[in-house]
């Protein structure tokens, strides 16, 4: 609930180094993450979403996994990973951890490019 409640790190980032996306803005569920490198690691990460107070809780302790880290560490994260993050999360809520994986693997694959 904590991150739900007092969610980290939310909002648009101006001018990121990354963007990943999942879903479509204005048609329903969707996340966005902007982050910033420094060095080949993400210095930082934000995010936008539209969807559930599960959506927003992972896209918060999101924010703070992946700080520090390379893009091959970013693309080991697993929907369990985040899960565990969050003391768990309702296996009918799953889809949510398993949506910010997306847009996180997204952003991934523009790294490459970057």
């Amino acid at each position: 609930m904590d991150y739900f409640q007092a969610p980290r790190n939310q909002g648009r980032m101006e001018s990121p180094d990354l963007v990943g996306i999942a879903g479509i803005p204005g048609q329903g569920r969707y996340i966005q993450l902007f982050f910033k490198l420094n060095a080949g690691r993400v210095e930082c990460m934000q995010f936008d979403s539209y969807g559930c107070g599960v959506t927003v809780a992972v896209c918060s302790v999101l924010t703070e996994m992946v700080e520090g880290q390379t893009r091959d560490e970013c693309l080991r994260i697993r929907t369990e990973d985040i899960a565990t993050a969050l003391d768990g999360i309702p296996a009918h809520k799953m889809d949510c951890a398993h949506f910010a994986v997306v847009a996180l693997s997204n952003a991934m694959q523009d790294w490459r490019t970057h």
